[in-house]
C-alpha cells in the first residue's frame, strides 16, 4: 500500500515536471523527482521506480569516500603490486583456473580472451568472490554521487542503468548492492557495463553478476572482447590489448598488475 501511494504521488511529479535533465545541487527530493521522470522515459516501470527511489536519502560516507580516493595509484607499481599479487592469491588463481578449466576455455574460443586474464580480474577485484564486492545499497550510493555536481551526467546514467537492471529482472532491489561508487558483483561492473556486456552464460535468463560464475567470467571477458581484445596477442604494457584494458581501468599501474598477475598464474 505504502508503494501505490507513493507511485501515485510520483506519478502526479512525473505530470507537472517539464521533460528535461534532472539538474544537481539544491532540493535531494526535486533532483530524485527529476530523476524518476527520466526512468518513466527510458522504460523503467512506475512499481520499479516507486520501489527504488521512494524515501531515498543522501548518503554523506559515500560523497567523502570518494574525495579520498584520487590519491589511490599514487604508489610505484612495484610498492602497489606488492600489496595486490601475493603468494597465496597467486596459488588461490591457479586452484580456479583448474576448477573453472572447462568452463573458461568455452569462453575464451567465444570471446578470445585467455583465463588467466579473466581469473587475474576476478582475483583483484573480489579475491574470486570470496572478498568484499560491497554492502552499499546501489541506487542510495548513485543518487548521492548523481546529485554531486562533480560528475553528475556519468552518474546519471549510472543511476538510470542500475533501475534497468532491477527491471530487467538480473537482481532484485534486496540483492542491488555494491561498492563505493556503485560498482555490482564479483567483477565490479558499473551499472551502465552491466546493462551493456553482462551475458547470461548459465543460460537461467537473468544476468547475475553477484552469484553466477558463468555470468561473472563471460561477462569481464565480452567486455574486454567489445573493447577490441585481440586473440592471442600480447597484453604487455604498449600494446593492443593492454590498451584494450583500459575499458576495464584506465590507471596504467592497474592494468600492469593484471598483466603481472595474469603471467604468474601461468606455471612455467
Amino acid at each position: 500500500m505504502i508503494i501505490r501511494a507513493f507511485a501515485g504521488f510520483l506519478f502526479s511529479l512525473l505530470i507537472a515536471l517539464p521533460a528535461q535533465a534532472a539538474r544537481c545541487g539544491g532540493d535531494f527530493n526535486a533532483f530524485v523527482a527529476a530523476m524518476s521522470q527520466e526512468a518513466a522515459s527510458a522504460g523503467v516501470s512506475q512499481a520499479v521506480i516507486a520501489q527504488a527511489l521512494g524515501g531515498v536519502t543522501q548518503d554523506p560516507a559515500v560523497l567523502s569516500f570518494d574525495r579520498r580516493q584520487r590519491g589511490t595509484f599514487n604508489k610505484s607499481f612495484e610498492q602497489y603490486v606488492s600489496t595486490r599479487v601475493g603468494p597465496g592469491r597467486i596459488k588461490a588463481g591457479r586452484l580456479m583456473l583448474q576448477r573453472h578449466a572447462s568452463l573458461l576455455s568455452r569462453i575464451e574460443r567465444q570471446f578470445g580472451v585467455p583465463p588467466q586474464i579473466v581469473v587475474a580480474i576476478w582475483g583483484l577485484e573480489s579475491d574470486f568472490g570470496k572478498g568484499d564486492i560491497g554492502k552499499m545499497p546501489v541506487i542510495r550510493t548513485l543518487a548521492t554521487m548523481a546529485h554531486d555536481c562533480r560528475r553528475t551526467e556519468l552518474f546519471q546514467g549510472e543511476l538510470l542503468a542500475a533501475l534497468k537492471i532491477v527491471q530487467r529482472g538480473d537482481l532484485p532491489l534486496r540483492d542491488l548492492i555494491g561498492a563505493f561508487a556503485g560498482e555490482i558483483g564479483q567483477t565490479q561492473f558499473l551499472p551502465s557495463s552491466y546493462i551493456k556486456y553482462g551475458v547470461d552464460y548459465d543460460g537461467n535468463g537473468h544476468v547475475d553478476l553477484r552469484h553466477s560464475v558463468p555470468d561473472v567470467l563471460a561477462s569481464t571477458a565480452n567486455l574486454l572482447h567489445s573493447a577490441g581484445w585481440r586473440p592471442g596477442g600480447s597484453y604487455e604494457e604498449g600494446s593492443a590489448n593492454f590498451e584494450a584494458m583500459r575499458e576495464w581501468n584506465r590507471a596504467t599501474i592497474y592494468r600492469k598488475t593484471i598483466a603481472y598477475f595474469a603471467d604468474q598464474l601461468i606455471e612455467r
